[in-house]
């Protein structure tokens, strides 16, 4: 079988696959702000809420990494810490979050570009997002058919530029609201969303900062193209995680001080649904069209990293033979993955042209964003139970009772209401303020449910037919 291209990238290209596969830009001005309705004022609460669990998290699966260089990543270390069929369908889960990136953030491409363009030229009509959907996915396989040093490069200068635009908008929006700065955002206070107030807003408004989090592990399926994986996975997933991490309260507690703490539960309608573009207009041209740049450049590395995660996951699954052995072959010249590129590029269209045509683009978006928390959540949880596994029955010597057993349990914790809000369960005892979501964005979370079924069936034939198939997750060939 052939092998991926062994160091072909470093700690800066590792460190901004994780960061492009958050998609900061994009997660400033979507993910984060779908989750205002709910959480209203407090949402910068909701973004510290989040990200406190997602870091105890990103602890744990650096502490695997530094042990576990695989292109399995989450799914073999689940598979070793846990049991192998566990790690089975931790990639299978894992799979279809990294699949849903691409429709996901090109959807976004297609209703910002295409509003934008309305606005300014009104007959351009917003109806043609499809035209930039389409485009972007185009580029994306372009990109990751191209290999991993071309779309490494890539995301390493798409990810500086995107940052720093948002870095230097989020200070200057702080600095113009003078008096109105307020840190009770940070607090429930402006919880005041009908039907979400408090903690309920809160914890509501979190799984829409959940996934904008959500890729902080992605430099992980590119162990085995790393140099010295064992240091520089571990290194990336963290830097990444915090860096993006303050990112996300800076720029949230701007928008929230400048358009309104009290109001701030309409922000995700303002500007036409773009309401970044739209406070960026207040401030002046410039940073509008310097906002428009980075969001467009965002979501083009963000669908360029989870295309690298999803032919990587679809690799190590071919190659163990739990999913087609086709997904493992390699270009000769590239060593991509190139029949995992055509499998991303095709469904990724499907998925975005459905839904976008069936319930236009923004409630697709929220479709798609649903059915990827209520995925990938599990899978960081089950990541922080792989740690306290690992250590515990693979290196009792190193185990440390705060890093591998503490840590993981808190992160999994604070993992849990964000889950059971996406997944619609309430009624949970201890957690009664947890508000279920109102279809369509329920049918995110429906899908998902029939691709785990279909998961497990697939396990029990593979057990069934080829057991050894499964075993295969859990070995490393870093």
């Amino acid at each position: 079988m052939s092998q991926l291209e062994r160091n072909a990238v470093g700690l800066r290209e590792v460190v901004f696959q994780s960061i492009c596969c958050m998609a900061p830009a994009a997660a400033i001005a979507a993910s984060i702000p779908f989750g205002a309705p709910l959480a209203g004022g407090a949402l910068p609460l909701a973004v510290v809420f989040a990200f406190i669990g997602i870091l105890f998290t990103a602890s744990s699966v650096g502490q695997l990494a530094a042990h576990i260089p695989s292109a399995g990543s989450v799914a073999t270390y689940s598979a070793i810490g846990l049991r192998p069929w566990v790690g089975f369908l931790v990639g299978w889960a894992y799979v279809a979050v990294e699949i849903l990136i691409v429709p996901l953030v090109m959807l976004q491409l297609g209703y910002t570009v295409a509003g934008e363009w309305n606005a300014e030229q009104a007959s351009f009509s917003a109806n043609n997002w499809w035209i930039f959907t389409v485009l972007g996915c185009v580029l994306v396989a372009w990109l990751v058919y191209r290999g991993i040093r071309t779309s490494a490069k890539v995301g390493v200068i798409l990810g500086a530029i995107e940052i720093v635009i948002f870095v230097v908008l989020g200070l200057v929006l702080i600095v113009k609201a003078g008096g109105n700065n307020d840190l009770a955002v940070f607090t429930p206070k402006y919880a005041n969303a009908e039907g979400f107030s408090g903690w309920s807003g809160v914890i509501a408004g979190s799984v829409f900062c959940l996934l904008a989090f959500a890729g902080f592990e992605a430099s992980a399926p590119l162990a085995e193209e790393t140099e010295n994986p064992k240091k520089n996975i571990p290194k990336a997933v963290m830097i990444a995680t915090v860096s993006i991490g303050a990112l996300y309260a800076l720029t949230t507690y701007a928008a929230a001080v400048t358009f309104g703490p009290e109001k701030f539960k309409d922000f995700a309608a303002y500007n036409n649904g773009v309401p970044w573009d739209g406070v960026a207009k207040g401030v002046g041209t410039i940073f509008w069209v310097l906002v428009l740049f980075a969001i467009i450049n965002s979501t083009i590395a963000n669908a360029n990293g989870g295309a690298n995660v999803f032919t990587r996951t679809a690799f190590a699954f071919g190659r163990a033979g739990a999913l087609p052995a086709s997904l493992a072959k390699l270009h000769p010249k590239y060593k991509s993955p190139a029949n995992a590129v055509v499998v991303q590029l095709v469904l990724g269209l499907i998925i975005a042209l459905g839904l976008g045509f069936k319930y236009k683009p923004q409630m697709a978006f929220g479709i798609v964003a649903t059915a990827l928390v209520v995925a990938i959540v599990p899978v960081y949880m089950l990541a922080n139970l792989a740690c306290i596994g690992y250590f515990t029955k693979h290196r009792k010597d190193e185990s440390h009772p705060v890093i591998h057993i503490l840590i993981p349990i808190v992160g999994f914790i604070f993992l849990i209401p964000g889950f059971f809000n996406a997944a619609g369960i309430t009624g949970i005892p201890g957690l009664k303020f947890i508000v279920s979501l109102s279809a369509p964005l329920t049918y995110g979370a429906y899908a998902m449910g029939i691709w785990i079924v279909i998961g497990v069936i697939a396990l029990f034939y593979l057990k069934s037919k080829n057991p050894k198939a499964i075993e295969e997750v859990a070995t490393v060939h870093g």
